[in-house]
Parts: structure tokens; C-alpha cells; sequence
């Protein structure tokens, strides 16, 4: 039987005094249901990249529009380079779109619900991260709220690093002494990563972020 989230956090926090004290301050972990596909979610992830998040939302909410609602490769390919610029599009990120959209249709990304299944988490991010645009934090990103995938470590991210360091009370490690940190958690450490946030929330005052609500 697969172990749920919340189970998870009960586990944890029955091992560590600090998880203890995050779930009983922050409650079980909520994770939002996927509400689009794993292909339009990949999408938003890299509309939305070093971006604001009105302005993101803005050019997404284009794009959508130019497709229709129907955001599958094929109708993203169909684009014109034009319709894309006239979104708001960078070259950088039509060129991204356009890679994954082509890499999703001759299988060198695999997003069926089928073909995920048979892949560990190692070789998602090794696909994903083949595509241009894509790197490490996008591949934890989509391991951990997409796929739902229950021990991903994503070092790389600010607010989780922030978070271990109040959680625990030291200085915040970076990514290279995060790892390893992570190890005792062993297998549910996007669990932990979650009360990170949380931690920097309820502890420097962080303002409520999409990953937490």
C-alpha cells in the first residue's frame, strides 16, 4: 500500500523532535490535487520561469488562449513563431516550449501516466532535464506536486535551505551541505522539504507561498 503524505509526516515526526514540533505547529502537509496535465504543467513551469508572477500568469494565460485551451504538443508546434512573440514569449522560452513539445512526441520525454510509473526519479530528471529550459529545481518541482513522488530533495531551493536552517536551528546550509542532511529522511524527504517552507513561514514570517496552500 502506497503511504500518503500525511502518513508520511506521522512517521516522521514520531523519529525527529523538530519534524514533531513543524506538523503539530503546521498541521499535516497539503499538496494540491494535479489540476492539468503533466505536458501543461511542464509548460506553465517554464512560462513562468524568472518571471513575476502577474506578468507569468499574463503570457500564460495568452498562450492558453492562442491554443485554444488545448495545450498538447502538437497545437504547440503549430504555433507560428509570431503568435508566440505576440503572447510575450521570449526567443529563449518559445525555443523551450518547442523542444519539449518535440522531445514529448518522438519519446525522448515520456509523460504518460504508464511510462512515469516504470521511471525512478533519477531518470524522470534526466529527461526532463534534457529539454532547453529545464533544469534540476523545474525536474523537483514536477517530481514533487505533479507526480507526487515522495522523496525528493530539492537542495537547490532558497526557501527549503532557509527553512532547514530555522527548523534546526543552524546556519542556513547550502545546497552542496543540504544534501547529505537530507539523508536521514530517507524515503519521504518531500515531506520534509514541505515543512521547510512551512518552517520559513511560520518562522521568519515568509509570506504563504503556491507550494504550502
Amino acid at each position: 500500500m502506497t503511504t500518503s503524505h500525511a502518513q508520511a509526516a506521522e512517521i516522521l515526526a514520531s523519529r525527529d523532535p523538530v519534524l514533531a514540533r513543524l506538523v503539530a505547529d503546521a498541521g499535516p502537509p497539503r499538496l494540491r490535487a494535479p489540476a492539468e496535465s503533466h505536458f501543461a504543467a511542464l509548460v506553465r513551469a517554464i512560462v513562468y520561469q524568472q518571471l513575476a508572477g502577474a506578468a507569468a500568469a499574463a503570457i500564460h494565460g495568452r498562450l492558453i488562449a492562442a491554443l485554444g485551451g488545448d495545450v498538447r504538443p502538437e497545437p504547440l508546434l503549430g504555433l507560428s513563431d509570431e503568435t508566440l512573440r505576440t503572447v510575450g514569449l521570449s526567443a529563449n522560452k518559445a525555443a523551450s516550449l518547442r523542444d519539449l513539445a518535440a522531445k514529448v512526441l518522438d519519446g525522448a520525454v515520456v509523460l504518460s501516466g504508464r511510462g512515469l510509473s516504470r521511471q525512478s526519479d533519477e531518470e524522470v530528471t534526466a529527461r526532463l532535464s534534457s529539454v532547453r529550459g529545464i533544469g534540476p529545481w523545474t525536474a523537483d518541482m514536477f517530481l514533487m506536486f505533479q507526480l507526487r513522488r515522495l522523496d525528493v530533495w530539492p537542495t537547490g531551493d532558497l526557501g527549503v535551505r532557509r527553512g532547514y536552517g530555522l527548523a534546526w536551528n543552524v546556519p542556513m546550509p547550502t545546497a552542496r551541505e543540504l544534501q547529505p542532511l537530507g539523508d536521514p529522511y530517507r524515503p519521504y524527504r518531500s515531506v520534509v522539504a514541505w515543512y521547510c517552507w512551512r518552517a520559513a513561514e511560520l518562522y521568519a514570517g515568509a509570506a504563504d507561498s503556491a507550494l504550502t496552500r
